[in-house]
């Protein structure tokens, strides 16, 4: 758990002094290897814990149980988010991360600039906890920490008005933007009757997509109709994704270089008996081919002779910063 022990991000040079070094530092950080991710924040890990510092000794407590996510609908799509985190700075420092329901000290008081911000597993891996670099982050200008209290806070965010969602899928309109490829056994449906319980349901969804594989169809890898032209040079570019399965499934991208078509295996995504969400991490590997043309999302997963499995999908954006905001 984060919350008796703040990752200590300044401890390795990534203190940020304004928000233009934040984003900065955010879309270097995305463009690292998940190897070097793993080892980044395994030293973030054994760098947490230190004492507090100054004249103060009597901290203030602040409590986030959750940060709540709001969206427009019909541009931005469902509100469902998986935030696990809340990343925490005080005048423009950085206290630490603390993953949610939280109840942390801070050594301030009086009136002081709070600002919280969201934070996910990228790729759902525990050891990759970052900002997400687009919700924005919860800033209260005059917060007054009280020493010796606990002050809760109930913060929401939303995505930031440069986030360019380049596709949407939510099983909701007539037609899907997923078909079978040349691989597959079978292609992707949307739950029937309207309403099912296994679907993803909310106040503008009563669909989801599925996939069912067995002893006939035994493999399945679909990937989105159209083709995007996605920025590369580190911009950070993710892909969300609520899903159901029984069985584990891989997500990865199809890039088109000069004509050829080169499949790209990006992570595997285990079962989940309950609806679940991941963020997946694009942006490295389209940087690494400059020279793609365009870019396909798929999903990918297959069973033995005597298996059967089921895969729900939803609530799938594939989302990008427009280039220098």
């Amino acid at each position: 758990m984060l919350q008796s022990c703040a990752i200590r991000v300044k401890l390795l040079s990534l203190g940020r002094k304004n928000h233009v070094n934040q984003n900065y530092m955010m879309h270097r950080f995305l463009r690292l290897p998940l190897g070097m991710m793993l080892l980044l924040f395994l030293g973030l890990h054994l760098a947490s814990c230190n004492k507090f510092e100054g004249e103060q000794t009597i901290p203030a407590y602040i409590q986030i149980d959750s940060i709540s996510l709001i969206t427009d609908y019909f541009t931005q799509g469902s509100n469902s988010k998986q935030i696990t985190d809340a990343w925490i700075y005080v005048n423009d420092q950085l206290v630490g991360a603390f993953e949610m329901p939280a109840k942390f000290p801070v050594l301030a008081q009086g009136k002081q600039k709070l600002e919280i911000r969201p934070g996910i597993k990228l790729n759902g891996i525990a050891a990759t906890r970052v900002p997400y670099p687009f919700y924005k982050p919860i800033i209260i200008q005059d917060f007054n920490f009280i020493p010796d209290s606990v002050q809760k806070v109930r913060p929401s965010t939303s995505y930031y008005s440069t986030a360019v969602f380049a596709w949407i899928e939510d099983f909701e309109d007539v037609s899907i933007s997923l078909e079978g490829t040349s691989q597959s056994d079978t292609a992707i449906y949307k739950t029937q009757p309207a309403n099912n319980p296994e679907a993803w349901l909310s106040q503008y969804s009563s669909y989801s997509g599925i996939v069912s594989l067995d002893s006939k169809n035994k493999v399945f890898k679909i990937a989105t109709f159209n083709a995007f032209t996605l920025p590369g040079s580190g911009t950070p570019v993710l892909l969300e994704l609520d899903y159901k399965c029984d069985r584990a499934f891989g997500v990865g991208m199809f890039a088109t270089i000069s004509g050829q078509v080169l499949d790209i295996p990006l992570v595997v995504v285990n079962s989940s008996a309950t609806w679940n969400k991941i963020y997946v991490n694009l942006g490295p590997n389209i940087s690494a081919y400059p020279s793609a043309s365009n870019f396909k999302i798929y999903f990918e997963s297959s069973v033995g002779d005597d298996e059967q499995s089921q895969y729900y999908l939803d609530n799938i954006k594939l989302i990008y910063r427009a280039p220098n905001s």
